[in-house]
Order: C-alpha cells, then sequence, then structure tokens
C-alpha cells in the first residue's frame, strides 16, 4: 500500500462525514489538508465503532490498542492507522489528546448523565475540543493560549451540534441537553426522552446553549488570526459553517425535534464567499483564560522546545479541480438532504 491509496481511503472517510468539515478542508494549505483528512479519517472511524458496532467496549480496547501500536511506530494493516501513525511522526501529536477523545466516545458508552452545562461542555472538550486543538498542531501552532482558543472553538461546534440533533439524538435514547436547564424550564428529563416534543421550554433551553457556544466562538475568531494565513481560511470557513447550523436552529424556530437544521447552497456559497474578510481584532480574547474544561487538554501538550523546528507536512498527492468537486458535492448533498426531509415530512 502506498502514502497514496492510504490517504485515498481517509478522503473517502471525510467525503462521507462532516459536510462542514469537508467543505473547509479545501481551503486549507495541501500539507494540512492531507493530515487533517487523516486525523479525521480515524476519529470517525473510532466514533463509528464505538456508537455502531454491536460491542462498544471491546470496540474501545481494541481503538486503545491500535494507538498503542501506532505510537509505537508499528501501525496494524488499516490504511487509516498508517496514515496517523505518520502523522504522529510528523507533527509530534500528543498520545493523551487521542485518549481524551476516545474518554468521551466512553462516556457515550456508559449512558453519562449530565446534570449543568458545564458538564456538557466537559463532554464537548473531549469529543470535539481535542480535535480543535490536534488541528492547530497539525498548522505548526504550539503556544497555549491558541491553542485555548482552538478547545473554544471545538465546544463551540459541539454545542451546535447538541442543539441541532435533539431530536434525533432524544430518539436514539440520549440526552446531552443539562438536566438543570430542562428542570428549571419546567421539562422532566425521563419523561422527555420517552416523548420528545417541540415547547417554547425547550426553545429557552436550546437559545441558553446556543448563547454559550456564541461566545465561544466569538473568543475563537482571535485563535483564528493567530494561525498561519494559509490556514485562517479553512478553519474560518469551518467556524462560520457550523455557526451558521445554530442560526439555522434559530430560524426554524428552534424546533429541532422533527426537523434537522440544514444550512442551504445559496447561504454556504455566500459564507464561503465572505471568507475575504476575517474577523476583526479582538486580542483581548487571547487574554481570557482557558476554561477550566479544556485545560487538560493543554496539560498534554509539552511546552518545550522540541516544538521549535517540526517537521513538516508530507504530502501523499496533489488535488485538482478541488473547487469544482467541492460544489458537486455540497449540490448533491444538500440534494439528498432535502428529498430526505421530505420523506420525514412523508
Amino acid at each position: 500500500m502506498t502514502p497514496h491509496t492510504d490517504m485515498s481511503e481517509c478522503r473517502r472517510l471525510l467525503s462521507h462525514g462532516s459536510k462542514s468539515f469537508y467543505i473547509a478542508s479545501h481551503f486549507l494549505p495541501q500539507g494540512v489538508r492531507e493530515s487533517a483528512s487523516g486525523l479525521y479519517a480515524f476519529c470517525r472511524i473510532a466514533d463509528d465503532l464505538v456508537d455502531l458496532g454491536d460491542d462498544p467496549r471491546r470496540a474501545l480496547t481494541s481503538l486503545h490498542r491500535r494507538l498503542d501500536f501506532i505510537y509505537d511506530g508499528r501501525p496494524e494493516n488499516y490504511p487509516i492507522d498508517r496514515v496517523l501513525s505518520q502523522i504522529v511522526i510528523d507533527h509530534k501529536l500528543p498520545r493523551g489528546l487521542l485518549d481524551a477523545l476516545l474518554e468521551g466516545f466512553e462516556w457515550d458508552t456508559d449512558g453519562r448523565v449530565y446534570h449543568t452545562l458545564a458538564e456538557v461542555c466537559d463532554y464537548g472538550a473531549r469529543v470535539a475540543g481535542t480535535v480543535g486543538v490536534m488541528m492547530a498542531i497539525l498548522m505548526g501552532v504550539k503556544d497555549h493560549s491558541t491553542l485555548a482558543r482552538a478547545a473554544d472553538l471545538g465546544v463551540a461546534m459541539q454545542l451546535t451540534n447538541i442543539c441541532r440533533d435533539v431530536g434525533e439524538d432524544a430518539r436514539a435514547g440520549r440526552l446531552y441537553l443539562p438536566h438543570d436547564l430542562l428542570h428549571e424550564a419546567g421539562i422532566d428529563p425521563d419523561r422527555f426522552l420517552c416523548n420528545p416534543a417541540p415547547s417554547a421550554q425547550l426553545t429557552q433551553v436550546i437559545q441558553q446553549i446556543l448563547v454559550e457556544a456564541e461566545r465561544r466562538y466569538e473568543l475563537a475568531d482571535e485563535g483564528i488570526r493567530q494561525l498561519p494565513r494559509g490556514c485562517r481560511p479553512g478553519i474560518l470557513a469551518a467556524r462560520r459553517l457550523y455557526a451558521e447550523i445554530g442560526h439555522t436552529v434559530a430560524l426554524n424556530g428552534y424546533e429541532s425535534i422533527h426537523q434537522r437544521a440544514i444550512v442551504s447552497l445559496p447561504r454556504k456559497l455566500g459564507i464561503l464567499l465572505g471568507l475575504i474578510r476575517g474577523p476583526g481584532a479582538a486580542p483581548e480574547c487571547m487574554l481570557e483564560p482557558c476554561a477550566t474544561e479544556n485545560q487538560f487538554l493543554l496539560d498534554a501538550v509539552p511546552k518545550t522546545e522540541e516544538w521549535r523546528n517540526p517537521n513538516q507536512p508530507r504530502n501523499f498527492s496533489a488535488r485538482a479541480s478541488w473547487m469544482l468537486e467541492l460544489f458537486m458535492v455540497m449540490k448533491e448533498r444538500d440534494e439528498m438532504a432535502g428529498r430526505a426531509q421530505a420523506g420525514h415530512r412523508d
């Protein structure tokens, strides 16, 4: 197997996974884009093995073992493991970040209950803040103040996902809305899980979570300004596309039970065309201390001289006509989402 064929499998998983991440990845420099695709592929297959497999705990044990081999420089015979092993070497990616990601998946397996918004953010730090920090490291960022803002961005995205997927999660027996906010709004969490339904009270809870997500997006903006210039458009695209999901939830009247917020193709194109104007400067955001739930992620990243001269990301393959392909994929996925939405209403 060549690096090209291994990376092709990673790109295939990315193209079938997160639409926003896939779109945004095309605005990254090629070397970073390839590394990001490999990282995302591992996160994707790990999530699927735990969430969709017959034995989640066995899957977690297997994933930890695979990481053991990857960090030992002897990856098992999977394309994604070989790519991730090279990423670990090239970028000195700390093992603790990937372990934290798997811990978040373990919390799902345990059916963990989240009583407060802070506890929901603890979960978000593991399943999404980790990815924000790892992505920043792939871009060559090592200072902890910028990494703190990268973690904020990941948690903001996770909070957005939670607000978008309230009905879908409830029908799967999962509830990520904080129990204390539900109780304050007059909603019994157990009854809600048995019969999820939209209500003014539920709107109140979703609004509070989206306000917190928006606060973290704004903190992340200054962190994006600290990234290498060539990396800023890709991360800004991801930030704006994800934030727009939350705005779409609001436009839908916060009705996340029977419909899934989908950002229209014209709106996506408008967001992408607007990337030429980045966020305004807000240097005071860099002075904001790292959120408590994210601090352990920064603690996993060393503050040593070994970061000074990281290896350059290697290019696994060339990428031609990517913008045309990007828009074609966006159009196809929007049409599929529209048909699925129409079928659900029927």
